[in-house]
């Protein structure tokens, strides 16, 4: 088997949030995933929702996401590509399973690997707002900042 090298640019616009129906929403964009200071910091800037399009080929790229919500307290929905694309001899097959994690770590919905399939989920963005993970214990009220640099 052969695997496409793929090449990204990285961007320069940082990571923003935008506001949607009352909900605060932030975008990663594919390869983003593999960076939790991406998630962090538009969780830091309010984001309910982080939008995760995608093209990913590795099979644990989503399983990352699970922790990208649980350590932020967010939603997050990654859309990715099923199916195969070719350039020359080389390929690349995508690893589907969209997915919707919630701020706890549930699996709110999950697709399959190898089909196109359309989901609705509703979900309360606020739940996004609460950032205690026990009564004592408060996902950016405890980060200890002076201790790590960035």
């Amino acid at each position: 088997m052969k695997i496409a090298l793929v090449q990204f640019k990285p961007g320069n616009e940082g990571f923003k949030v935008f506001d949607y129906r009352h909900t605060t929403m932030g975008m990663m964009i594919c390869f983003d995933w593999l960076f939790p200071e991406a998630a962090r910091s538009l969780a830091l800037q309010g984001a309910q929702v982080i939008l995760h399009p995608a093209n990913l080929v590795l099979p644990y790229c989503q399983q990352a996401m699970f922790a990208r919500a649980l350590e932020n307290r967010v939603f997050i929905a990654t859309i990715n590509r099923i199916g195969t694309e070719a350039t020359g001899e080389e390929s690349n097959t995508f690893t589907g399973q969209s997915q919707v994690v919630s701020p706890k770590g549930n699996y709110l919905v999950r697709m399959t690997k190898d089909q196109e399939q359309v989901k609705i989920v509703t979900i309360d963005p606020g739940q996004a707002l609460d950032k205690r993970i026990t009564p004592f214990n408060h996902v950016m009220k405890d980060r200890r900042k002076e201790i790590y640099t960035l």
